[in-house]
């Protein structure tokens, strides 16, 4: 028998939640609140109301520029990673390959190296093979570090499958790219599309390795933000991350109508 939960227990545990909210959402309401001050500083509370900042960020070719190639980066890694994540989540749930175990940690193991180190290693490496650093550093360098969050979340959709559906595929005749197309692929649509979710946010707001493999004109969103957050900072840099806030909240929206926000976190 399940025994009521005491008052003491519960008013502990309202209060609890309530932190933890305001612990997670205070730094976001001070970052939009500074964006719409008219002072000339980082200052909250804001001195009055204002978009001139919103104004200056979208006038900005800098900002725009960055934005345009961080939207570059992150459009073409989403589709690799979630392209090879996704392949190779179904390859290793079906045990099609040898060693599947090994595979499946080693597609998982970027989450566990230091992205500081990764970017270190993966500069020298270029630098010796190929040369200067380029947009396509950045997307197979964003790619790998994005792949794990593929993997993981199709695995979870594949692990609570229906596995008689493609034998009854085979069954009533269908080949093997038609069972994979027709029955696998969307028995993984909300696996793949959460990876793709954290795959195209990750790549977009990815300062480390960016910071390592930028040049004068390969320079990103999070690296304009943090160059001038450390030489010139003023309230632009609270619009743009309040941009980047809307960004988030908007494809959150977007799933929800697509997939559901529930079954996507389930993911």
């Amino acid at each position: 028998m399940v025994k009521s939960i005491s008052t003491p227990l519960r008013v502990a545990t309202t209060i609890f939640v309530v932190l933890t909210a305001l612990f997670l959402l205070a730094p976001l309401v001070v970052v939009v609140g500074v964006s719409v001050s008219e002072s000339q500083f980082i200052a909250f509370p804001p001195a009055g109301f204002s978009l001139r900042w919103y104004e200056n960020v979208l006038a900005s070719d800098a900002y725009l520029g960055a934005a345009w190639l961080s939207l570059q980066v992150a459009l073409l890694v989403t589709l690799s990673a979630t392209l090879i994540g996704g392949a190779a989540a179904i390859a290793i749930h079906r045990r099609a390959l040898p060693f599947s175990g090994g595979l499946a940690t080693f597609f998982l193991s970027p989450l566990v190296l230091p992205t500081i180190i990764y970017a270190i290693g993966m500069l020298m490496l270029w630098s010796a093979l190929f040369g200067p650093v380029s947009l396509v550093t950045l997307w197979i360098s964003h790619t790998v570090i994005t792949i794990p969050y593929v993997v993981r979340t199709t695995l979870a959709v594949l692990s609570e499958s229906d596995p008689f559906l493609e034998e009854a595929a085979q069954t009533m005749g269908a080949n093997r790219l038609q069972r994979l197309w027709l029955v696998v692929v969307p028995q993984c649509r909300p696996g793949l599309i959460a990876g793709a979710f954290f795959a195209f946010n990750i790549s977009f707001d990815e300062a480390v390795l960016a910071l390592f493999l930028r040049t004068p004109g390969l320079t990103t969103l999070p690296v304009q933000i943090y160059g001038q957050l450390e030489f010139s900072p003023d309230p632009s840099v609270a619009a743009v991350s309040t941009i980047m806030i809307g960004i988030t909240i908007a494809l959150i929206l977007i799933i929800d109508r697509m997939l559901g926000v529930q079954k996507f976190a389930s993911s």
